[in-house]
C-alpha cells in the first residue's frame, strides 16, 4: 500500500542529481511528479550533443526516476517537454513514439528560446505509482523543514 499521509521526496543514484533547490521526483498517495530533466548523465557528465541523443537521454533520465518512485513508464499520465526551436519537433515526436511505443500519455511540446547549459529539450511527467520504494523519504517540507530521525 503506499502512503497517502506524507509527500515523499525520491533520489537515485542512477539519475543526474540536481543542482539546484529540488527533488528528482516527489511522491504523494498515487502519484509521481518527477522534475524536468535535461540529457545529462546520471555521473553529471554531459550527454551527446546530438538532438537525437538528447531526447534519449533525457527519457533515460525520467525513466530511471519513474522507476525509482515505484512507477514505469507504461504508468505516465503526463509528460511536459521544452524544446528549443520547435523544428526539431517532428525528430522528437519520432524518437517519443519510438521509446513509449504503446503508451500514449498526454502531451504538451512547449517551445522555448533556450534551456540550461545550452541544451535542447527537458522533460518532465506526471505518473501513476503502484509501490513504494526505498529511494524514497519524506519531504523536510512535510516536517517542517527538519531531517527524518
Amino acid at each position: 500500500m503506499v502512503n497517502m499521509s506524507t509527500p515523499l521526496s525520491v533520489q537515485t543514484a542512477d539519475a543526474p542529481t540536481p543542482t539546484g533547490h529540488y527533488c528528482q521526483a516527489a511522491a504523494h498517495g498515487d502519484l509521481v511528479f518527477v522534475s524536468g530533466q535535461l540529457p545529462v548523465r546520471p555521473d553529471g557528465g554531459e550527454s551527446d550533443r546530438s538532438f537525437e541523443a538528447q531526447v534519449r537521454q533525457a527519457l533515460s533520465n525520467l525513466f530511471t526516476i519513474l522507476r525509482a518512485a515505484g512507477s514505469s513508464p507504461e504508468q505516465v499520465l503526463k509528460v511536459t517537454v521544452f524544446l528549443v526551436g520547435i523544428e526539431r519537433w517532428p525528430i522528437f515526436n519520432q524518437l517519443f513514439g519510438e521509446i513509449f511505443g504503446a503508451v500514449r500519455p498526454a502531451r504538451s511540446v512547449v517551445p522555448v528560446p533556450h534551456l540550461h547549459d545550452g541544451y535542447l529539450i527537458e522533460i518532465e511527467a506526471i505518473a501513476i505509482r503502484t509501490a513504494e520504494r526505498e529511494n524514497t523519504t519524506p519531504s523536510k517540507a512535510s516536517m517542517g523543514g527538519q531531517d527524518s530521525p
